[in-house]
C-alpha cells in the first residue's frame, strides 16, 4: 500500500511538471550593429567626412517569440528597435520599437494573421529582388527611395495576411487603419506574391497609400516623421526577377510611383523641399540591373545599375529628369556573426532641369543634396549579428 501512494505521489509529480510541455513557448534576442565611415563628394556644394550607423543593414536590437498552441497553430510576436550607434538615439522617428512591433497567430496550414506596426507588401516580396533590399542596403536604394524598396517607412495599425508556402509560391497582403473618424484619411494597403523554384525568384507587389504622411497617428505616420512622400495619394507597384545559377545572381526589378498632390514644404526621401517647390504630382519608373558573385563562402563582390525616369506636373513646366545610379559592394565575413564591407554609389542627373533641389542629384543615405547634378558617396564599415 505504501508503495501504491509513494508511486502516485511521483506520478503525479511529473504530470504536474509535463503539463506546462504541451504548450512551448521560446523568446529570442538577436540584434544587428552596422557602423561604419561615410564620405561624400558634395553636400550642399562641400564635401562630408561622417560616421554613421545602419546602411547595409539598419542598426537594430529586437525580441521575437512563439508559443505552440497545438495542431500547428502557433501565436507568436515581434518586437523589434532601430537606433543610431553614434548618438544612442533610437530610429523611426523615436520610437521604442520602431522597425516592428507585432503580435499574432500563425499556422502551418492556413499561413498568418498579425496586428500591429509592420512592413508593406513591397517590403515583404519585392524587395529580395533588388540590390538595396537583398545584399546592398540603403547607399543603393533607388532614388530618394520612392518605391520604399528600403523601408523608409513601415505601416502602423495594420493588419497582415502571409499565406503558407505553397509548393514555392507565396501571397499576403496588408492594410492599414487610418485610426480617426476620417476611415479613409491616411490608409494604407498592399499586396503582393512570390514564386521560387530551384535558383529563379519572381515577385511583384502594389502599394496605395490615401494621404500617407499627413497625419501623426494614421497608418504612414508624418509629416517629417517616418515616410517618403506626404502627399493626397501614393500608388507603387512593381515587378522583380532573380536568378541564381552556382556562385553568381544576377536580377532585373522595374517598380512605378506616383504621388499626386505632394503637400508644399513635404519632405521627399527625407529630405525637406523649400516652400514653392511642390509640383501637383510625382512620377518615377525605375529599371534595375543587378548582379552578385560568391567569391568564395566568405567573400562577395555585388553591383547595379538603376536608371529612373521622372516627370514633375507643375504650373511651371513638365520636366524629366532622368537619374543614373551606379552601385558597388564588397563584404568579407571576418566569422559568422562578424563581416567588414566597402560601398560606392555614384549618380547623375540628365535631361530637363526644374530649378529645384527635385533634379540635383542625391544618394540615399548621402550627407544631404549635392549642389549639382553630380554626387558619389563611399562607405568602409563593420557589422555584427548577434
Amino acid at each position: 500500500m505504501k508503495k501504491q501512494v509513494i508511486a502516485l505521489a511521483v506520478s503525479t509529480a511529473f504530470a504536474a511538471f509535463a503539463a506546462p510541455a504541451f504548450a512551448q513557448s521560446s523568446v529570442t534576442l538577436y540584434g544587428v550593429i552596422d557602423e561604419g565611415f561615410n564620405y561624400t563628394s558634395n553636400s550642399g556644394g562641400h564635401s562630408a567626412y561622417q560616421l554613421a550607423s545602419g546602411y547595409a543593414q539598419g542598426s537594430r536590437w529586437g525580441l521575437k517569440g512563439s508559443e505552440d498552441l497545438g495542431g500547428g497553430l502557433k501565436a507568436i510576436f515581434t518586437l523589434e528597435n532601430g537606433f543610431d550607434v553614434n548618438s544612442g538615439r533610437l530610429g523611426q522617428g523615436g520610437r521604442m520599437f520602431g522597425r516592428q512591433a507585432f503580435v499574432g497567430l500563425t499556422s502551418s496550414q492556413y499561413g498568418a494573421v498579425t496586428l500591429g506596426r509592420q512592413y508593406d507588401s513591397l517590403v515583404d516580396y519585392l524587395a529580395q529582388t533588388t540590390a538595396n533590399g537583398n545584399w546592398g542596403g540603403y547607399l543603393l536604394s533607388h532614388p530618394y527611395d520612392n518605391d520604399n524598396t528600403d523601408n523608409s517607412f513601415r505601416v502602423n495599425n495594420t493588419v497582415k495576411y502571409a499565406s503558407p508556402d505553397l509548393s514555392g509560391f507565396q501571397f499576403g497582403g496588408t492594410y492599414s487603419f487610418s485610426n480617426s473618424t476620417n476611415f479613409a484619411n491616411n490608409r494604407q494597403y498592399s499586396v503582393g506574391a512570390q514564386y521560387a523554384t530551384g535558383g529563379l525568384l519572381v515577385a511583384a507587389a502594389y502599394l496605395q497609400a490615401n494621404n500617407p504622411g499627413t497625419t501623426s497617428g494614421g497608418a504612414i505616420a508624418g509629416p517629417g516623421d517616418d515616410e517618403n512622400f506626404d502627399s493626397k495619394r501614393l500608388r507603387i507597384f512593381g515587378g522583380g526577377v532573380n536568378y541564381t545559377f552556382g556562385p553568381a545572381t544576377l536580377g532585373f526589378v522595374y517598380t512605378n510611383t506616383n504621388v499626386t498632390q505632394p503637400v508644399s514644404s513635404a519632405y521627399v526621401g527625407s529630405i525637406a523641399l523649400p516652400s514653392g517647390e511642390n509640383p501637383s504630382s510625382l512620377k518615377y519608373q525605375n529599371f534595375e540591373v543587378n548582379g552578385k558573385y560568391q567569391l568564395t563562402p566568405s567573400f562577395f563582390v555585388g553591383a547595379q545599375y538603376i536608371y529612373t525616369l521622372s516627370k514633375f506636373d507643375a504650373s511651371t513646366g513638365n520636366p524629366e529628369p532622368k537619374y543614373h545610379t551606379f552601385g558597388l559592394m564588397a563584404d568579407y565575413n571576418l566569422s559568422k556573426r562578424t563581416d567588414f564591407y566597402l560601398q560606392g554609389a555614384y549618380q547623375k542627373v540628365a535631361g530637363d532641369r526644374t530649378g529645384t533641389a527635385l533634379d540635383d542629384a542625391y544618394i540615399p543615405g548621402s550627407a544631404g543634396v549635392s549642389s549639382s547634378q553630380h554626387q558619389f558617396a563611399f562607405r568602409a564599415a563593420i557589422r555584427h549579428k548577434f
